[in-house]
């Protein structure tokens, strides 16, 4: 069976970036922990990617573990807005190019301003989804941040 590649892991390739690929039976009800469970992974090395809009119209992307809430006043503190919302989960696969559980920080339809959680300097290597559901990427984060040009900041409640 070929492999199929998605743009996140294009990217990676072209960069000569190291990563994991890991792919795992995608259910109907799909959530950050249970994809966790599937890895045999513990829950705060698995990381999602949110994607909000800021009250300046701009879409900023936020990286953060599947155990975690998105505290938006300190996301707005770290892209330099007044004030952000989450954007509608039907608008997803339009801004970016991917669809709900699939949503990879990696290979967006634009390189949007990204932050991940400062947690991720915890460990020596993260999962981020892999572009389409059912893959996860394992990366170090250094190398995630210098990707998407992240910044790094604490980001959860």
């Amino acid at each position: 069976m070929k492999k199929v590649k998605t743009n996140a892991m294009r990217i990676l390739d072209s960069n000569n970036i190291e990563y994991e690929l890991n792919t795992y039976d995608v259910d109907e009800n799909i959530d950050g922990k249970s994809v966790a469970k599937k890895l045999n992974e513990i829950e705060d090395k698995v990381f999602k990617t949110l994607v909000t809009i800021g009250q300046d119209k701009n879409y900023y992307i936020f990286v953060i573990p599947v155990t975690k809430e998105l505290d938006l006043k300190n996301a707005a503190k770290a892209v330099g807005v007044k004030k952000l919302e989450m954007i509608h989960v039907k608008d997803l696969k339009n801004i970016t190019g991917y669809i709900r559980g699939g949503c990879s920080p990696i290979g967006m339809k634009k390189l949007f301003k990204t932050v991940i959680d400062e947690s991720s300097k915890l460990y020596e290597k993260i999962y981020v989804s892999g572009g389409k559901l059912g893959t996860q990427i394992k990366i170090s984060p250094k190398d995630l941040k210098e990707v998407v040009k992240a910044d790094i900041y604490s980001l959860t409640k």
